[in-house]
């Protein structure tokens, strides 16, 4: 069956030229970026229904290319920091292109063994992995013109169109998109917020009560007691109260979050390092059967790229990675004692980037890439690489100095990042490819072209969105610049751990909340059949209430609907239902978010489609025509399964 083809190199390609630009664009503006997976399958299947001998796998090869392109784009949660400190006044395009093709390079690499540890080896959910696979399967099965498949790809279409037309009647203001009230609790202050957003019940639906309710224990935290305690004593001269809730959520508590992340993230690789090891193994197992009887002697689900080259093209990156620093520390103290600097970066990055790697890829599977705060693993990156350089050349009164310091770790940060970044979506599309019957070593060879492309493309999109806006806080920065808010954020880190203005009190606390809730974990595993995923409750903690809050609702539906399930002549058919209908609320909200991305980008229009200016019912209107709208959905998917 065609899988690798020069059709899908080609057609990944074209998609990754629209999806990276979008999710560039809307990231900077907005700080928010989409998944690309399901969007580039769609318009694969489009495309290779109309060409003679298109394949499933073919699809896969598609979306596999386009999403490793378009998630590699998240990178710019890093390097505008450059720009916004100015280090840079616009990107040196191939110094760009390295630094992004050598972080997704060794992404892909440390995605190998991961595999085998976290997707084969793993009944982690994979929320749009799964929703990713379904679209493919339902798809490709609809031409054969089964019934249930039929059912399926109605099911699909019915979820698509009315999460798309949701996120539509948002975006022209006559329903709410987000509603949210802030009020006084107990001494402080707080807010309860929902983003209107299907695609969330949709990833409740498919990430299970278990995770959902660990988000709603970090939410909580986070809302109802860490926001009070620090809103506490600063009201009296307060005019705007939603603003100032807002401001201390982002400059305290989810500085919180991060060292909750950063403790759950710890606990989960030493609990995942015997699968690690145990993949590495089997890894140089398969190397060894194939060198005695060739690939065809492995089983299909063992095909990966030889751990000789995987090992082998780590170390060999290594060199660019010295010739990159080596440039970068030639102005400014680290030319004092470049050698040491650049040999325990190395170390850093390989170290973290183990680490880095292997809780992204855990996190996408917990709750999908989409929602995985990868922001909160790039201050743990960030923290680690200042705290190195401070305590190597410690602070200075030199302002000259301190930026340089600055700037280079940032830059180390851009390659850790992209490392993060391709981790973070490499293994949801391995287990979109395991659920569909793709050969691995194909797909990571198309994961290797994905990032090529994205790290020729990113670089041209941010030159020209500096040039035309300039960033937020930037040198020379226009009246209409784009925010950045996450490269703001690590490039404000990066100066307070180098020059000493950094609340460490923050981050210990959450490191604190990170040790009980996985010392809870451990007694709940041990005592009863529930857990208590440390990484989900530091999720929870970290991200704001607007997106976390709908994850635990859809996943309290999912289990519902599948108690339903069970009663019913069919189970497995019927929860196979609720599972398509999840995968649609996803699909539909991300075609649209390419959609609105180029809609934005060509008008240059926050709200292109606004019909009004204010809806003082906005909220009310959203919230009953939400309500309606997913018991609709639900009630017809029942039926459908029934009938």
């Amino acid at each position: 069956m065609r899988e690798l083809t020069l059709r899908s190199v080609i057609l990944g390609g074209l998609i990754t030229l629209l999806f990276t630009a979008a999710n560039v664009y809307l990231g900077l503006k907005v700080g928010l970026t989409f998944a690309t997976s399901i969007p580039a399958a769609v318009i694969s299947m489009a495309i290779l229904r109309m060409l003679p001998g298109g394949t499933i796998l073919e699809n896969n090869i598609v979306q596999t290319i386009a999403s490793a392109a378009g998630t590699l784009s998240a990178i710019i949660f890093v390097l505008p920091a450059l720009v916004m400190i100015g280090w840079w006044t616009s990107f040196p395009y191939w110094l760009s292109v390295a630094t992004i093709a050598l972080g997704g390079l060794l992404g892909v690499m440390y995605s190998v063994p991961l595999r085998r540890a976290l997707v084969a080896g793993s009944d982690l959910p994979y929320p749009e992995g799964v929703a990713a696979a379904e679209v493919l399967k339902v798809g490709d099965a609809s031409a054969a013109g089964a019934e249930e498949n039929k059912r399926g790809l109605a099911t699909i279409a019915l979820g698509s169109i009315a999460s798309a037309a949701f996120a539509i009647l948002a975006q022209t203001k006559l329903a709410a998109a987000e509603v949210a009230t802030f009020f006084r609790f107990g001494a402080g202050a707080t807010t309860v917020s929902a983003s209107l957003s299907l695609a969330l019940i949709g990833v409740g639906h498919l990430v299970g009560l278990s995770v959902g309710i660990a988000m709603m224990v970090g939410l909580s935290l986070s809302y109802f007691g860490l926001l009070p305690m620090l809103t506490a004593g600063g009201l009296a001269n307060v005019s705007d109260l939603g603003d100032f809730v807002s401001t201390v959520f982002r400059e305290k508590v989810r500085f919180v979050g991060a060292g909750t992340i950063g403790v759950a993230a710890i606990w989960t690789l030493l609990k995942i390092i015997g699968p690690i090891i145990s993949g590495i193994r089997s890894s140089l197992a398969a190397a060894k059967t194939r060198g005695d009887g060739g690939m065809e002697s492995l089983p299909l689900q063992e095909r990966d790229l030889p751990i000789g080259i995987v090992f082998g093209t780590i170390a060999t990156s290594l060199g660019p990675i010295a010739g990159l620093l080596w440039w970068f520390a030639g102005t400014g103290p680290i030319a004092a004692m470049p050698v040491t600097t650049i040999l325990i970066t190395l170390f850093y990055i390989l170290v973290a980037g183990v680490v880095i790697a292997a809780v992204c890829g855990y996190m996408a599977g917990l709750i999908g890439a989409s929602n995985s705060p990868i922001s909160g693993v790039g201050i743990l990156a960030v923290l680690g690489i200042s705290l190195i350089l401070a305590a190597l050349y410690g602070r200075t009164s030199d302002a000259h100095a301190t930026q340089a310091l600055i700037a280079y770790a940032l830059f180390v940060t851009a390659i850790v990042f992209g490392i993060a970044t391709i981790s973070n979506d490499n293994l949801q599309d391995l287990k979109t490819g395991q659920l569909v019957g793709a050969t691995p070593w194909k797909q990571q060879v198309a994961l290797i072209i994905g990032v090529a492309f994205g790290a020729l493309i990113i670089p041209p999109v941010l030159d020209l969105l500096n040039l035309a806006f300039g960033f937020a806080g930037a040198p020379g920065a226009k009246p209409n610049a784009l925010a950045a808010p996450q490269a703001a954020l690590i490039g404000a880190l990066a100066q307070g751990v180098l020059g000493g203005a950094l609340d460490w009190s923050l981050i210990g606390w959450g490191a604190l909340i990170g040790v009980v809730v996985v010392i809870v974990d451990e007694v709940l595993a041990r005592t009863t059949r529930w857990r208590l995923p440390p990484l989900a409750v530091g999720m929870g903690i970290y991200l704001p209430m607007a997106l976390t809050l709908l994850i635990p609702i859809g996943a309290i539906i999912g289990r519902w609907y599948d108690a339903k399930a069970d009663k019913a002549r069919d189970p497995e058919f019927f929860k196979r239902m609720g599972v398509l209908l999840a995968t649609g609320l996803i699909v539909g909200e991300s075609l649209f978010g390419v959609a609105f991305a180029g809609i934005v980008a060509g008008t240059g229009n926050d709200a292109p489609l606004a019909l009004i200016a204010e809806n003082t019912w906005a909220g009310t209107i959203g919230v009953a025509l939400f309500a309606v709208t997913i018991g609709a959905l639900y009630w017809r998917t029942r039926a459908s399964a029934t009938s």
